[in-house]
């Protein structure tokens, strides 16, 4: 049975590492060579990464090192319809926060299509504001980083995590032929919530976040936003895994311009849906006692593997950002999974909320489980005994599952009209924001 486990687990690994990207992906064939395959997305919908390209991830348990990792390739080839999922399998994050950013430059008005009239006038004259990240900030690449901020009800926060790619060894995390984006640019609608839609849809009477203050970290670094280690995968591929500073740079500003609120969201899509209910344990510690809510959109179907747990933290360096919380205390890399996320957040800060959002046959998920050797076509169930762990640990998921392979539903028009067994997932998390406690929904026909 050991023996049989082994490339059972290796195949596990490429499942959470790669899986956080959202749109367009890039994989590799069978014969490891490049081929990039366009994912279907809402024109409104940023694009958030390429797909990886390789299926075979480390499981060393030591720290990290900048020694040289190979490449290993494909084993299967991917449909050309799906995108990267989004995953993670480690968890970390440290209570301090870096330095905050130096430059403020206004940025045009939303531009949304959706016809609707103005909230208010105070939502009306809002504006969204790159804020450019601190010296300790940096993309995959080493250029700059930067966020947004958009001011809005200064009692009422968003914090949003940008999805995007993860990468774990040269050919994945390429700067010019990877499975994520290594930069971010103001000029790219990809990097830009003015062309959002769904929650980012600032004119519509329908958002029940309209009126509220929006800080969103981008996403460039290949960690899941949870490195800290620059890694050097071959002699010219040498990556800056510097998601969590880079994010927590976003969030200690969030604290410094709203730090009165007595609302905090704190949402993600893909990989920023992984990693938000760690940040959401780090914004309790921070937001004293305001109402923490979290919402993961799409990254429900991945199981803790341990060997995946300890491998991909020891290249992206997140066991040295793990919360000094007193319910982590004895916790070794192995045991921080996805699942454990919420579960450790959960335990340490009773007063967050959980909710999820999964499409049950998501293309990007159903990608990675069939590369994994999992039955595809039973993703769904994966992702109900995600939540039944999570639960059982005693913390409570609130989860919407919906019919179809589509992936993500915050940034996307699709916020507003889907239905799921005469349930409006509008109506929904809107009613679960408000602090209702809100059955489950999943679809009865998923596909």
């Amino acid at each position: 049975m050991i023996r049989n486990n082994l490339p059972f687990l290796i195949a596990i690994a490429i499942i959470v590492v790669i899986a956080v990207l959202s749109a367009s992906c890039g994989s590799g064939g069978a014969d490891g060579t490049e081929q990039n395959s366009a994912a279907p997305v809402e024109t409104t919908l940023p694009p958030t990464s390429a797909a990886p390209t390789t299926t075979v991830a480390p499981t060393t348990t030591t720290a990290p090192t900048t020694t040289t990792t190979g490449a290993p390739t494909a084993t299967t080839e991917p449909p050309t319809t799906s995108s990267a999922p989004p995953t993670t399998s480690t968890a970390p994050t440290t209570t301090s926060t870096p330095p905050t950013t130096t430059t403020v430059d206004t940025a045009p008005t939303d531009t949304t299509t959706t016809t609707a009239t103005a909230v208010s006038e105070t939502v009306a004259a809002a504006r969204w504001q790159r804020v450019d990240g601190s010296e300790e900030c940096a993309c995959a690449d080493g250029s700059d980083y930067f966020y947004w901020i958009r001011e809005g009800d200064p009692d009422k926060l968003v914090f949003y995590l940008q999805g995007g790619g993860a990468c774990f060894n040269a050919a994945s995390c390429s700067f010019t032929a990877g499975n994520y984006d290594p930069t971010v640019e103001e000029s790219d609608p990809f990097d830009n919530p003015r062309f959002w839609s769904g929650i980012f849809d600032l004119d519509n009477p329908l958002n029940p976040l309209a009126d509220h203050s929006f800080v969103v970290a981008l996403y460039c670094t290949g960690d899941i936003h949870l490195g800290d280690n620059t890694q050097a995968y071959s002699s010219d591929v040498t990556v800056r895994h510097n998601g969590f500073v880079n994010a927590s740079t976003a969030l200690q500003t969030a604290v410094e311009r709203f730090g009165g609120a007595d609302e905090v969201i704190v949402a993600g899509t893909s990989a920023g849906s992984a990693a938000a209910s760690l940040y959401a344990g780090l914004a309790a510690d921070l937001f004293d006692e305001a109402e923490i809510s979290v919402i993961a959109d799409a990254s429900g179907a991945y199981p803790s593997v341990p060997a995946v747990n300890a491998g991909i933290g020891a290249l992206w360096g997140t066991f040295g950002v793990v919360p000094d919380w007193p319910v982590n205390e004895g916790l070794e890399p192995a045991d921080w999974g996805l699942p454990e996320l919420f579960v450790q957040a959960g335990r340490h800060a009773p007063r967050i909320r959980f909710s999820r959002y999964d499409n049950a046959f998501d293309r990007t998920q159903v990608f990675f489980a069939g590369l994994a050797g999992f039955d595809a076509g039973r993703i769904n169930e994966l992702m109900t005994l995600n939540e039944t762990s999570i639960e059982a640990a005693g913390i409570d998921q609130a989860s919407f599952t919906a019919p179809g392979n589509d992936h993500g539903i915050l940034p996307r028009q699709s916020f507003y009209d889907l239905e799921v067994e005469g349930v409006g997932f509008l109506d929904w998390i809107t009613r679960f924001l408000d602090g209702e406690d809100v059955e489950d929904v999943a679809c009865t026909d998923c596909s």
